[in-house]
Order: C-alpha cells, then sequence, then structure tokens
C-alpha cells in the first residue's frame, strides 16, 4: 500500500512538472512574440528565459529522480506477484464453493478486506522470500478460518481438499490427471 502511494504521488508530481513546462513554454513563446528589436537587448525576455532554464533543469532533474524512484518501486511490486498469484487461487477456489451449495457465495470486498488484513498480520521479515511465505501462510490461514466459519460441518473437509490441491497443481506438486481421478473415482468423464 505505500508503494501504491508512493507512485501515485510521482505521477501526480510528474503531471504538475510537465504543466509547469508548458507554462514556461507558453511565456517565452509570449515573450518573443511580444518583442520587439532585438531580443537580446530586452532585458525582460532575458530575465524570463534564464528562469524559465532554471526551472526547466530543476524539473527535469525532479523527474529524474522521479523515474529512478518509480523503476524501484515497480521492481519491488513484481517481487509481491507470487502474492497475488496466492490470493487469486484462494479466491477462486472460494468461487467455486458456489458450485456446492448456492448459499456460499462471498464478495470481492470481503476477499480484498481479508487480503489487506493480511499485511498488517502477516509476520515481517527483511528477505523477500521469506515475507511472501510469511504472507501466504497468514492469508491462506486467514481465509480458511473465515470460509470455515460459515461452511456447513460437511463441507469443510471439501473445502480444505479444495485449497490444499489448488495450491499443489499450481504448485507444480500434483498432477492434473492425479486430481481428476479423485474428483470422479477413477470413472471416465467422456462415457
Amino acid at each position: 500500500p505505500e508503494l501504491a502511494e508512493e507512485k501515485a504521488r510521482l505521477v501526480v508530481e510528474g503531471a504538475e512538472n510537465k504543466a509547469q513546462l508548458v507554462d514556461t513554454e507558453n511565456k517565452i513563446l509570449h515573450v518573443l512574440q511580444t518583442s520587439q528589436g532585438n531580443i537580446l537587448e530586452d532585458e525582460s525576455a532575458i530575465n524570463v528565459l534564464s528562469s524559465s532554464k532554471a526551472l526547466a533543469n530543476k524539473i527535469a532533474a525532479k523527474q529524474e529522480i522521479a523515474e529512478q524512484t518509480e523503476v524501484q518501486i515497480d521492481e519491488a511490486r513484481q517481487g509481491y506477484v507470487p502474492v497475488a498469484f496466492n490470493g487469486s487461487i484462494l479466491f477462486f477456489c472460494i468461487a467455486d464453493l458456489a458450485n456446492i451449495d448456492p448459499m456460499y457465495q462471498y464478495s470481492l470486498p470481503f476477499f480484498n478486506g481479508l487480503f489487506l488484513t493480511t499485511f498488517e498480520k502477516a509476520e515481517k521479515s527483511d528477505d523477500l522470500d521469506q515475507r511472501i511465505e510469511n504472507l501466504n501462510d497468514t492469508f491462506r490461514y486467514t481465509i480458511y478460518c473465515n470460509i470455515c466459519r460459515s461452511l456447513f460441518e460437511k463441507h469443510k473437509t471439501l473445502f480444505s481438499f479444495l485449497l490444499c490441491m489448488r495450491g499443489l497443481l499450481a504448485n507444480g506438486q500434483a498432477d492434473q490427471g492425479d486430481y481428476r481421478f479423485l474428483l470422479t473415482g477413477g470413472v471416465s468423464l467422456d462415457d
């Protein structure tokens, strides 16, 4: 969330800088248009040009820093893609519960709320891999606890199986054929 806020601030700052540059260019054009005679002898034109150059250099320096910061933010965001991937797997596990019983329907805001609280609950770590593991484990447990409160007892085991298998399939630790066999009991669905 802090990275997203920083990126949004940089985007706004970049837009403001570009607007200032446009204003400066317009001032220069106005001075050039209204200047009479030799422009090098017009002191107000020289002052406008000097201040414009200073402002343009200042804005260029700010933009360079902003671009570097934006690259760092994008790199940091990319590091958290595995958390988003895991979150999408969990979301679709929850969405599939409606196939078991139409009563099991959960809203996206509910899911997002749980996802965001995970960042506060999960144990902090300076090591990115450890942080991702902590986030994934905490989110999986949070989802499991919150969803199981609303499930019938007979569906809790099925939900546990669904979470486990989808996670294993997504990480390449289980075979799709074995999963299909477990779901169908070995009976071909083509018959």
